[in-house]
C-alpha cells in the first residue's frame, strides 16, 4: 500500500466505504453503513455468495444486535434446531447424550444458524443498498490526503474516503497494507475440516461426537436438511500449505485419518473426497498491535480470527460491525477517532476470547486416551446425577460469560433507525414468500 501524507480528520465526513468481503462481517458492516448514510461498496473474490459452512453460535449482545439490524426472525426462521448431542464409541453405540443447549451452553434468545444461512439473510438485506462487486479483489491500495485510490483485479479503478478489511483470516487486505500473514498469525495447535456430506447416519438435529487421542471426528445434520455436515479437528504442528489448493487439503486430511478405522471415520473420508465445499484450516487467532492505519481498517477475523474453538467468531464479527459503523457515524468525520474507539471497544474482550480459544482447542483434542475416558463418564453420567442442574448451569454460565464480553454501546442514530429496521424485515419476509411462491 502506498501513503501520501493522510490526514485522520477530512473537512467533510467520508461517506463512500469499501469493504472487502461478503461474509458475515462485510454485510453486515454494509447494512450499518447504509443506515447513517454512508455509502457502502462490497467486493468479493468469490463469483457468488459462499453456501454452506458449519454452523454457527448466536449468543448474548450478538442476539441484540440481531435484533437491532432486523434479522432475527430471519434467523430463527432457518435455526439448526439442533435438539441433542452425543458421544458414540467404535460400534456407533451411544456412549452418552445432553440436551444440545448444554452442549453449546445456549441460554434464553440464543440461536444457532449455518454461516451459509446467515450470509446470505445479510446480503438479502442489504443488495438493494450497497453495491457488490462478486468475482473481484482488490489488487492495490494508494492513499492519500482526501482518500484512497484502489486498483481491482477486474473493475476500473476508483477512489474511496475510507477502506475496510472483512476478508477472513487470510485477509488479502491486511497484506496489502499491514504486510505478510506470518508476522499476525498463531497457531494453536489443531487443524479443523468440516464439509457437507450424505446423511447416512439418519441424523434429525442432532450431533454424534467420536473422540481418539488428538482427534475428534463429529457428524450432524440440522433442521429440513437431507444431507449431513462433517467435521474433523486434529492436533499437529504447523503444517505448510496453499490455503487455496483443496486437492492438497484433501490430501493432508485423508493422510491424517488414515489408520483410523473406528466408527465412521473411512466414509467419512470418502465424503470429503467428494465434497464441493470442503474447507480445512489451522485452528489459529489473528493478533496485532493495531486494527487500522491511515484509512484502512480491519473487521472480524481479519483483525482478530479467534479460531472455531472460541465459538465467538461471528458474534465479534457483527458486534464489531455495530460498533465500527456507530463509532464513524458518531465522529462525524474524524475516522481516526472512529477507528482507535473501535478498537478500544473490543479489543478487551476479543484478547480474553483468545485466551480462552486456545484453552478450549486441548479440549477437542485430548492426547489421552484416559482423558477421554473421563469426559464419557461425564457425558453418560450427568444426566443421572441428583446435581445435574447446578452442573449444566454452571457450563452455561462460563459461555454466557464469554458471549458478553463485548458490551453494546448506544448510538442514537442506531436506536432511531430500529423501527425501521423491524418494518423492512416484515417487507423482507413477504417478499420472500413470493419469490418462493409458497403462501402465508
Amino acid at each position: 500500500m502506498t501513503h501520501t501524507a493522510p490526514t485522520a480528520r477530512q473537512t467533510s465526513p467520508a461517506r463512500t466505504v469499501l469493504i472487502s468481503g461478503a461474509g458475515i462481517a462485510g454485510p453486515a458492516l454494509a447494512l450499518w453503513l447504509h443506515r447513517y448514510g454512508f455509502e457502502p461498496t462490497v467486493v468479493e473474490r468469490a463469483p457468488k455468495l459462499r453456501p454452506g459452512g458449519y454452523k454457527v453460535d448466536l449468543r448474548g449482545t450478538a442476539i441484540e444486535i440481531c435484533k437491532r439490524m432486523g434479522i432475527m426472525d430471519a434467523v430463527r426462521a432457518r435455526s439448526t434446531d439442533m435438539q441433542t448431542g452425543s458421544y458414540v464409541d467404535t460400534n456407533n453405540r451411544t456412549v452418552g447424550e445432553l440436551p444440545a443447549d448444554i452442549f453449546g451452553g445456549r441460554s434464553g434468545d440464543d440461536d444457532e444458524i449455518t454461516r451459509g444461512d446467515l450470509a446470505r439473510i445479510l446480503y438479502e438485506r442489504t443488495r438493494d443498498d450497497a453495491e457488490y462487486l462478486f468475482g473481484d479483489s482488490i489488487a492495490s491500495l494508494t492513499e492519500d490526503a482526501d482518500g484512497v485510490l484502489v486498483t481491482f483485479e477486474n473493475a476500473e479503478p476508483r477512489r474511496f474516503d475510507l477502506v475496510v478489511g472483512a476478508d477472513g483470516m487470510h485477509s488479502h487486505t491486511r497484506r496489502l497494507v499491514f504486510g505478510d500473514e506470518r508476522h499476525f498469525k498463531r497457531h494453536l495447535g489443531a487443524y479443523i475440516s468440516i464439509f457437507t456430506a450424505p446423511n447416512d447416519l439418519k441424523l434429525d438435529r442432532h450431533e454424534a461426537y467420536h473422540a481418539l487421542p488428538d482427534k475428534l471426528v463429529c457428524a450432524y445434520s440440522s433442521r429440513g436438511e437431507t444431507t449431513a455436515k462433517n467435521m474433523f479437528v486434529f492436533a499437529s504442528p504447523e503444517l505448510t500449505f496453499d490455503h487455496r489448493d483443496t486437492a492438497a487439503q484433501k490430501e493432508i486430511l485423508a493422510n491424517t485419518f488414515a489408520q483410523d478405522h473406528s466408527w465412521e471415520i473411512p466414509r467419512l473420508l470418502t465424503n470429503a473426497e467428494a465434497a464441493d465445499d470442503f474447507y480445512f484450516d489451522s485452528m489459529g487467532v489473528i493478533e496485532m498491535d493495531r486494527w487500522s492505519k491511515g484509512r484502512v481498517v480491519l473487521l472480524g477475523d481479519a483483525a482478530h480470527c479467534t479460531s472455531p474453538a472460541s465459538g465467538q467468531g461471528t458474534g465479534l464479527a457483527l458486534l464489531g460491525a455495530y460498533h465500527l459503523a456507530g463509532e464513524l457515524a458518531a465522529a462525524n468525520g474524524d475516522f481516526g477517532r472512529a477507528f482507535a474507539a473501535y478498537e478500544a471497544h473490543l479489543r478487551p474482550g476479543v484478547e480474553h476470547t483468545q485466551k480462552f480459544a486456545e484453552g478450549f482447542v486441548g479440549e477437542m483434542t485430548m492426547d489421552r486416551k484416559w482423558k477421554i475416558q473421563l469426559r464419557l463418564l461425564m457425558v453418560r453420567t450427568l444426566p443421572k446425577m441428583p446435581w445435574r442442574n447446578l452442573i449444566a448451569k454452571k457450563i452455561t454460565e462460563d459461555v454466557q460469560k464469554m458471549a458478553h464480553i463485548v458490551p453494546v454501546k448506544e448510538y442514537a442514530e442506531a436506536r432511531a433507525g430500529e423501527a425501521e429496521a423491524r418494518a423492512g424485515e416484515a417487507e423482507a419476509r413477504v417478499t420472500e414468500v413470493v419469490r418462493s411462491g409458497s403462501t402465508v
